[in-house]
Order: C-alpha cells, then sequence, then structure tokens
C-alpha cells in the first residue's frame, strides 16, 4: 500500500505523487482512492486501493536503478534490423511494464532510430510520451525540475 507523498510511476501516465487517500462514490459504489497529481501532464488520477497492482503503479526508482538504467541508456544495443511494426510493438509492450529500464531502451532506440532517418509519426508519438515519463521520474529520483532533467538526458544523449 502506498502512502500520502509516495513518489510513484504511473506507467502510461507518467510521475506523480499520492496527495490523498479518499473515499469516493464512483457508479453507485463507495471506495477508497489514491487521488494522485500527475507531473507530465497536470492533471489527477483516482486508483481504487487493490487495484494499484493492475495499474502497474510502483515506487518511483532509486539512485542505485537509475545508475543502471543509465548504463543501459548509454550502452545498451539496438537493433536497428527490426521493422517498424515489429519495433512498435516490442516497445509498446515495453511501456506497459512501467519498468524504468524498459522505457529508457524506448527513449535510447528511438533516439538513435531518428537520428539516422526519420521516425514515423506514430513512433514520433511513442518517443515524446516515453521521454515524457523518463523525464519526470529522473527528475524525482535527482530532485531536479523537468527543464533540468531534460538538460541532463539531452546533455547525455549518445
Amino acid at each position: 500500500m502506498f502512502q500520502i507523498g509516495d513518489y510513484i510511476v504511473y506507467p502510461t501516465q507518467g510521475a506523480g505523487v499520492i496527495e490523498a487517500i479518499e473515499e469516493k462514490e464512483v457508479l453507485g459504489e463507495k471506495r477508497p482512492y489514491y487521488i494522485i497529481k500527475m507531473k507530465i501532464v497536470k492533471m489527477q488520477v483516482m486508483i481504487p486501493l487493490g487495484k494499484e497492482k493492475n495499474a502497474r503503479i510502483r515506487i518511483v526508482s532509486d539512485d542505485d536503478t537509475l545508475e543502471e538504467v543509465m548504463d543501459v541508456f548509454h550502452y545498451g544495443e539496438t537493433n536497428t534490423k527490426l521493422s517498424m511494426k515489429e519495433r512498435y510493438k516490442i516497445n509498446t509492450e515495453k511501456l506497459k511494464t512501467g519498468v524504468m529500464k524498459d522505457g529508457a531502451e524506448v527513449v535510447r532506440d528511438l533516439l538513435r532510430i531518428n537520428k539516422k532517418k526519420s521516425l514515423n509519426s506514430s513512433e514520433k508519438q511513442m518517443l515524446e510520451s516515453a521521454r515524457k515519463i523518463f523525464i519526470g521520474e529522473l527528475g524525482l529520483i535527482k530532485g531536479l525540475t523537468d527543464h533540468q532533467a531534460a538538460d541532463m538526458l539531452n546533455d547525455q544523449v549518445s
């Protein structure tokens, strides 16, 4: 169970903070909900208590995990032999996991491919979304604004 003030990552939405746990009535049913303020999309999300595992919500990664992720981001291999369709499917599955390393791999691979040839509109949108989520978590881990975290990421793109 999460606590008020916990920094979390919601795979499809990005990083946020648990602002409250409140009882809400939805569709005639009262139950407690996590009230989450999302960082990148400036919105509030409500997740019923007990459903956080299905939503794949997790606590923001720590510094050690970030170090490992940044190592993968810099030095991991990019498979350039996949078709766009195969790559899109694999990247979609990676983003659904909510695992920071998986998201970093998507950002890394799409940035590298974009340097060689222009991405199609679906992959451009995926890159922008994955990048925002990655930056949001990076900022929370390091205590940076989104702008500072984006600059840090841009400085490290290889």
